[in-house]
C-alpha cells in the first residue's frame, strides 16, 4: 500500500510521512508477568518501516516506546527519553526494536506502547505486570506464647504480596487443629486458612508448634513457626506400684511424668533420703513429647536392705506430684518348685519301700526283692505278707 505525505496533528509523536510502503507490525506485543527484582522487556517487530519517509524530511520512519497509562515518551528509536537508568532500548538494524527494563519495581506495572508515524498511527500495547512473592509482616505477627491450660490463645500471621498471599496454618508434627467456637461445637481439621486463629479451652495435646504459610503463585512460598506453650502442674502416674524381684536380681521402676514448664524430676526413698546415681542406682529419662518423660530407676543386685519404698517426685513453678512404689522380695518360681518336687518325690519313695519291707513268705525273707527295691534284707521273723504288699508287687509286675 503506498502512503503520501501530508501534515502533523498535534499531540501525535510522529508526523506522516512522505510516499512508500506502509509498515506493519510483524508479531503482536506479548504481556509479561515479571516478578519483582527481575529485569523485563518488550519486543516489537516492524515490517516495511525503511520505506516509509517522515514529511519534510529524507529519514525513515522511527518507532516510539510509551507508558500508555502515563502518556511519558520513554525511547525513540535507540535513544532513551525518560530519566530512567534501569530503561534501555535496542534495534538489530532491521525490524526489532526491544524495550528493556532491568530491575523491575512495582511502579513500572502498567500498559505500554510500541507506536510507528504512519497515516494513521499504529500502535500495539502489552501489559507489564510486576508480581511479588510473599513476605511475613513480623511486626505484625504472632511470637512464641505461653497459655495456662484452659485457656485461650489467638495467632496472628501477616503476610505482604502480590498477589494478595493466601495464609494457611497447619500444625508442625502434623497433629489436627481443634476448633471449639464454631456451630458444630468441637472440630478437627489438618489446617486452617485466614489470618487469624482462635484457640479456646486449650489442653495439653495442642501444645507445640503452629505453622503460618504463606503464598499467592509466586514463588517461594514462606513461613513462620510459632510455638505454643501451654502450662500446667506435673502429672505422675506409676504403672506398676508394687514390684517384686529375688534379692540378687537387678529391677527397673518406672513412672511417667507431664508437666509444663520442664520439671526437675528426681528419686527418693520412702524416708526422702535422695537416690543418687552410683554403682547401686542408675537414673534415666525418655523423652515421649514436649512435655511428658518417662522416669526410670535400676536397682542393681538388690538385698533385703532395698526392699521398702521409692518416690519418683516431680517439681516445676507451678507446683509439684509423686508417686510411690513399693518393692518386695519373691522366691524365683523355678527354684521353689525343684525343690518341693524333690522332697514329695523323696517321701513317696520311701513310702513304697515301707510297704514293701519284709518277707514274701513265712519263715523267710526274699533278698533279692528287697535289692530291686532299693531296700536292705530284713532278718528272718515269722509274720505274714499283707494284702496291700501283694497289690503293690502285682502292680509292679504288670508294669514290667
Amino acid at each position: 500500500m503506498l502512503l503520501r505525505s501530508e501534515k502533523c496533528n498535534i499531540g501525535q509523536i510522529f508526523c506522516k510521512g512522505s510516499l512508500g510502503l506502509e509498515p506493519d507490525f510483524k508479531f503482536p506485543l506479548e504481556n509479561v508477568t515479571i516478578a519483582q527484582g527481575r529485569d523485563a522487556t518488550f519486543t516489537c517487530v516492524v515490517n516495511n518501516l525503511g520505506g516509509y519517509r517522515v514529511s519534510g524530511d529524507s529519514a525513515t520512519a522511527r518507532v516510539a516506546w510509551i507508558k500508555a497509562d502515563t502518556k511519558a515518551i520513554l525511547a525513540i528509536h535507540e535513544h532513551v527519553i525518560t530519566n530512567n537508568a534501569r530503561l534501555s532500548v535496542t534495534h538489530n538494524d532491521y525490524n526489532t526494536w526491544t524495550l528493556s527494563i532491568r530491575g523491575v519495581k512495582r511502579e513500572d506495572r502498567g500498559q505500554y506502547m510500541c507506536q510507528v508515524n504512519t497515516d494513521p498511527m499504529k500502535m500495539q500495547t502489552a501489559f507489564l505486570e510486576v508480581v511479588i512473592p510473599p513476605d511475613i509482616v513480623y511486626e505484625e505477627t504472632s511470637g512464641d506464647m505461653m497459655v495456662p491450660e484452659g485457656g485461650a490463645a489467638k495467632l496472628v500471621c501477616k503476610a505482604r504480596g502480590y498477589p494478595p498471599p493466601r495464609i494457611v496454618w497447619r500444625r508442625e508434627d502434623g497433629g489436627d487443629l481443634i476448633s471449639r467456637g464454631g456451630p458444630q461445637g468441637k472440630t478437627k481439621v489438618s489446617s486452617l486458612e485466614g489470618e487469624i486463629v482462635n484457640l479456646t479451652k486449650v489442653t495439653r495435646s495442642e501444645m507445640g508448634a503452629y505453622l503460618c504459610i504463606a503464598a499467592n503463585g509466586v514463588p517461594p512460598s514462606v513461613s513462620k513457626r510459632i510455638m505454643l506453650h501451654v502450662h500446667f502442674h506435673p502429672l505422675v502416674q506409676v504403672p506398676n506400684q508394687l514390684v517384686g524381684a529375688p534379692t540378687g536380681t537387678d529391677v527397673n521402676l518406672q513412672c511417667h511424668v507431664e508437666a509444663s514448664p520442664k520439671a526437675i524430676n528426681y528419686w527418693t526413698r520412702e524416708n526422702g533420703e535422695m537416690i543418687i546415681t552410683n554403682d547401686k542406682y542408675q537414673m534415666s529419662e525418655i523423652s515421649n513429647s514436649a512435655y511428658s518423660v518417662q522416669m526410670r530407676l535400676i536397682v542393681h543386685n538388690i538385698q533385703d536392705t532395698d526392699m521398702g519404698g521409692y518416690k519418683c517426685i516431680s517439681k516445676n513453678s507451678i507446683g509439684d506430684a509423686e508417686g510411690t512404689i513399693r518393692l518386695y522380695k519373691m522366691e524365683l518360681p523355678y527354684l521353689k518348685s525343684r525343690v518341693e518336687d524333690t522332697e514329695t518325690n523323696y517321701v513317696e519313695t520311701n513310702d513304697v519301700r515301707s510297704s514293701l519291707q519284709g518277707p514274701l513268705r513265712e519263715g523267710g525273707h526274699r533278698t533279692e526283692d528287697a535289692d530291686f527295691l532299693g531296700g536292705r534284707p530284713s532278718p528272718a521273723t515269722s509274720c505274714r505278707v499283707t494284702p496291700h504288699a501283694i497289690f503293690l508287687l502285682t502292680a509292679l509286675a504288670l508294669a514290667c
